[in-house]
């Protein structure tokens, strides 16, 4: 019997209601601001997620022990769709961390704070 149920992904970030605006055009949904340094993306059907305002934020470098990516997010993509995808992303502010294989599977970005994510052809 688990003794909990994951409620929501959060990521600390400085500007929580634009990263709430990027994974919004990504993913779909409407990031709602409590006002009080905390934005949820609300209505996108997937795993809850939640933006929570960090002002000294250091992002992780990927892949350097030093600052370990501790986490990342695998947002799923079909095979015929991720060349397209890949240019979405990095046109909302993404940028590239390890995309030179093309015949893999996935491929790695940061997003606008620096937190790794993975476009994967699962």
């Amino acid at each position: 019997m688990p003794l909990a149920k994951l409620g929501v992904v959060v990521l600390d970030c400085p500007d929580p209601l634009a990263l709430a605006g990027f994974y919004a055009a990504v993913l779909g949904g409407t990031p709602k601001d409590d006002g009080d340094g905390w934005v949820a993306l609300e209505g996108h059907g997937g795993t809850p997620l939640a933006f929570q305002a960090a002002p000294g934020h250091v992002p992780p470098q990927w892949p350097e022990a030093g600052r370990s990516q501790q986490f990342h997010l695998d947002l799923e993509v079909p095979q015929a769709e991720l060349d397209a995808v890949e240019k979405e992303v990095l046109a909302l502010g993404a940028t590239v961390l390890d995309a030179e294989d093309r015949a893999r599977s996935f491929r790695v970005y940061a997003d606008p704070a620096g937190h790794p994510f993975c476009l994967c052809a699962c």
